[in-house]
């Protein structure tokens, strides 16, 4: 049925995009080509309605779009408001890289988990090797998907992903972690519970290993760096599982869940 003539067709929700720079209020600017793109023609938004930018720095900008024209979006902002949606708690996913789209899947729901960080680290098990020119060109695509994230699930802070290094590398540049700080590695095998620790006052910072986990030797060497085993009950997960397992439940006992 055909809505009557003076009904205003309703823009749809959720229209969030990441700007490179702050608009300031009031002026017009150019959404950067992707996201004019998504808002053209996967939204189909037109000129007068709403949209939200942020620029990943903290707080969102309302704003509405003045102008569609030869694949340019031209928006302006409205007005500011400092809401913030990051978690209490930050954590640091250090990830062995994984193969596929499990990688791409597991950068995604960490966003939307509430990370705070991001490291790729190549472990001997690692079924990716990237190096150089090819490991830039990889962060940089994970860190697009961050934005990408950020900009579906309401962050206005970018988490950082980090360029992929080796594990031995990663370790090997910490410093010995402060009495706040808690580290920990995941492990079936491991005789505590995520539930059966303190409240940490510091950051976490969770190790989880790539396709068929870290080696017997990789658990001790992150152990002498401080990290410590616990289990998400007895079933051994994916890897693109493990780690999201984890930070839900790290947001459900410390966090805002």
């Amino acid at each position: 049925m055909k809505p009557p003539a003076n009904v205003a067709r309703m823009p749809r929700p959720g229209a969030r995009f990441h700007v490179r720079a702050s608009p300031g209020i009031g002026t017009e600017f150019a959404l950067p080509s992707e996201a004019a793109h998504h808002a053209a023609r996967v939204l189909r938004l037109t000129e007068g309605d709403p949209a939200t930018v942020f620029d990943g720095n903290g707080g969102e900008y309302a704003a509405v779009i003045t102008r569609i024209a030869r694949g340019e979006v031209i928006v302006r902002a409205t007005a500011f408001s400092d809401v913030e949606r990051e978690s209490p708690i930050e954590v640091v996913l250090v990830q062995g890289v994984s193969s596929g789209d499990r990688m791409d899947y597991t950068i995604r729901k960490a966003v939307e988990l509430g990370i705070g960080r991001i490291a790729p680290v190549f472990t001997e098990r690692s079924v990716v090797r990237l190096t150089g020119e090819r490991a830039d060109r990889r962060a940089t695509h994970w860190q697009v998907l961050a934005i990408a994230a950020c900009e579906q699930c309401g962050r206005n802070r970018i988490p950082v992903v980090n360029s992929p290094v080796t594990l031995v590398q990663w370790l090997s540049e910490r410093p010995a972690p402060g009495p706040a700080e808690l580290r920990l590695t995941l492990s079936p095998a491991a005789d505590r519970r995520l539930a059966d620790l303190p409240r940490p006052e510091g950051a976490v910072t969770l190790l989880a290993g790539p396709e068929g986990g870290l080696t017997g030797d990789e658990a001790e060497l992150a152990e002498s760096h401080g990290f410590r085993g616990a289990r998400l009950g007895p079933r051994v997960l994916r890897t693109e599982t493990a780690a999201l397992a984890a930070l839900a439940a790290i947001q459900t006992l410390w966090g805002d869940f």
